[in-house]
């Protein structure tokens, strides 16, 4: 079915998942069993604090590392222009350095995409690895979603249509997150705001939680992430 279809006629949630959730929880030192146990496929969303210690990630992304990285590649499966004029992936890499570095009096952009090239993901993950906390059996999907943008900028109030529950590690900026409930909780359950500092790792099932976020740093925002079994 159309995906609009499916979500007009998809089952009503149960609201047991955010009932309690007053707020995202900040962890650190997790142990998996315990993050499985209680946030894995629960729903609840959680950041962890400390699941990026040993990562070259926040040292080496950057707007010119990624623009080597693609350049004269086609390598996104899915590309997110929101609110810009980009079209592809290259139009992204195409803009001018006074804009692509966020100099006063420029336009904001924010952009997402999936990573598809076999070549490029390997590189990707030579500066970072499956995150400590999954499950020992959880299978983390190859595919790398990267999201990067200025100050002010971010995705609009929005719900998932994936497989899967997700992480998503911020290396630079910080982005503020606002999860609202489905519709049929929309009185059993908060609305939730939680700032992801660099760093830090968000885990969010991005099917069952509507989220938006909202670059709050004057740094470039740049994130990567991908889903979990």
């Amino acid at each position: 079915m159309p995906m609009f279809t499916q979500k007009v006629f998809r089952p009503p949630e149960d609201c047991s998942i955010c009932q309690d959730v007053q707020q995202v929880d900040k962890l650190a030192a997790v142990d998996p069993t315990i993050f499985e146990q209680r946030y894995a496929y629960s729903g609840k969303p959680v950041v962890i604090t400390d699941a990026m210690v040993n990562w070259t990630a926040p040292k080496v992304f950057s707007f010119s590392f990624l623009k080597t990285l693609y350049h004269g590649e086609d390598a996104n499966c899915q590309f997110f222009p929101y609110k810009t004029e980009f079209r592809s992936l290259q139009d992204v890499f195409d803009m001018s350095v006074s804009r692509a570095t966020m100099e006063k009096g420029t336009k904001p952009w924010y952009v997402g995409w999936s990573n598809c090239d076999d070549k490029i993901g390997a590189i990707l993950r030579q500066h970072y690895h499956r995150p400590y906390f999954l499950p020992a059996t959880a299978e983390s999907e190859k595919t790398d979603w990267i999201f990067m943008g200025s100050h002010g900028y971010g995705a609009p109030m929005h719900v998932d249509d994936v497989e899967h529950p997700s992480w998503q590690a911020q290396i630079k900026g910080e982005k503020l997150w606002i999860l609202e409930p489905l519709r049929e909780c929309h009185y059993t359950c908060k609305r939730l705001e939680v700032i992801v500092q660099p760093g830090e790792i968000i885990v969010l099932d991005t099917n069952r939680w509507y989220h938006q976020t909202k670059i709050v740093s004057e740094d470039m925002s740049i994130t990567i992430g991908a889903e979990y079994d």
